[in-house]
């Protein structure tokens, strides 16, 4: 393999056990999908045991590290508050695990989910575009499984080198201080917040971004991977690359946006849908 991929996922593809059996899923695995079906040429970097069937990823290239687990995920739901357990985990991820030809692609997005990633991985990937969601370096669990917030030591390390930070509020438990710290030290970061859209740090400033579609506030259907294992991280890293690809723009004024007006408009709370 001479030719790199288009956009290189590194983290966890998981079991997430569900009433009726498992599903995989993760971040790699939706920020993949994404990219495939935006036409381009996706792989994941990934560890997991060899029974994980992985046809789901059919047109994905995965670089599969060997491991005795695969990283298993249960979540209980107390209405729209959730209780998760971590069952299993796989082998860990740093460079050695990445195909040298990958190394040289254009945009990587790291995914880690359960600290499987590590931080120093961020300089194997010398002039790609590199998005971060963070959430796996946020987690911590006990010996029962029961995952819980810790804090994200790595960040400055992992941020002096990132283009594009991606995260849901609930990963720094709504700490508004959290949140602006690690604006302070991205060049980019969106923080998703559930049903109530999402805001944009960049240069100092910050602009929110309502949840719409056509126009119109939507309402929260399922909470789980409402941000990292949604398309955006993957979706915003691609767009951030197409971008800085594209040659200067005209002078000519952009016509206006259909939903100019409304970055500032926030939707009602989730009690009211």
């Amino acid at each position: 393999m001479t030719t790199p991929p288009d956009f290189v996922v590194v983290g966890h593809v998981t079991k997430d056990i569900t009433p009726t059996g498992y599903t995989i899923g993760g971040t790699v695995t939706y920020a993949a999908a994404t990219v495939r079906r935006l036409g381009l040429r996706a792989a994941i970097v990934t560890s997991a045991a060899a029974d994980l069937d992985l046809s789901p990823l059919a047109g994905i290239q995965v670089h599969r590290v060997p491991s005795e687990a695969t990283t298993t995920f249960e979540n209980i739901y107390h209405g729209w508050r959730r209780t998760q357990y971590l069952r299993a985990v796989a082998a860990p991820l740093d460079c050695d695990a990445i195909p040298d030809v990958w190394e040289t692609s254009p945009s990587v997005l790291l995914g880690p989910l359960a600290q499987e990633v590590a931080p120093d991985i961020v300089d194997c990937f010398p002039h790609s575009l590199m998005g971060i969601t963070p959430q796996g370096w946020m987690r911590a669990w006990g010996a029962d499984g029961r995952v819980h917030p810790t804090a994200w030591t790595s960040a400055e390390q992992v941020l002096s080198r990132a283009d594009v930070l991606v995260y849901s509020e609930e990963d720094v438990g709504g700490d508004e201080t959290v949140i602006q710290a690690f604006g302070r030290l991205a060049r980019l970061m969106v923080v998703t917040r559930g049903p109530n859209g999402a805001d944009v740090f960049q240069n100092g400033t910050v602009t929110h971004f309502p949840a719409l579609f056509a126009g119109r506030c939507v309402c929260e259907v399922d909470p789980t991977g409402a941000a990292m294992s949604s398309p955006l991280p993957s979706s915003f890293v691609y767009a951030r690359q197409a971008t800085r690809s594209r040659p200067p723009r005209s002078p000519t004024p952009p016509p206006p946006s259909p939903l100019k007006g409304q970055a500032s408009r926030r939707c009602p709370p989730a009690s009211r849908c």
